[in-house]
């Protein structure tokens, strides 16, 4: 089975590239920015849309994952990088008010 560590995700199938493979893959603090989401409809992140998925983690992998490398990954693995995005796309503390809520009160 494939083992998470906070930001870094083992893989049950490494990533073949050329003479090496890619055994761990880490989400990188590109997804704190705003511009990862460039393009992507909102909804269908949050609803875990593959290919939405699929494009977003071309953006904040490292190592760097091609969208023909994401596509052709086991579903499992591909399943375990998308559970890693899940804190990144909601807030730390559910139920906690946000500022512009506590502002406007």
């Amino acid at each position: 089975m494939a083992k998470k560590t906070k930001n870094l995700f083992t893989l049950m199938q490494p990533v073949v590239r050329k003479d090496s493979e890619i055994g761990q893959v880490e989400i990188t603090g590109a997804i704190s920015q705003a511009g990862s989401l460039r393009g992507l409809n909102l909804i269908r992140v949050a609803n875990m849309d593959a290919d939405s998925i699929a494009t977003l983690l071309t953006r904040v992998t490292a190592p760097v994952l091609t969208q023909k490398e994401i596509n052709e990954m086991h579903t499992l693995d591909f399943i375990g990088l998308a559970e890693l995005l899940v804190p990144f796309l909601n807030p730390p503390e559910p139920g906690a008010s946000n500022v512009a809520e506590t502002e406007s009160e």
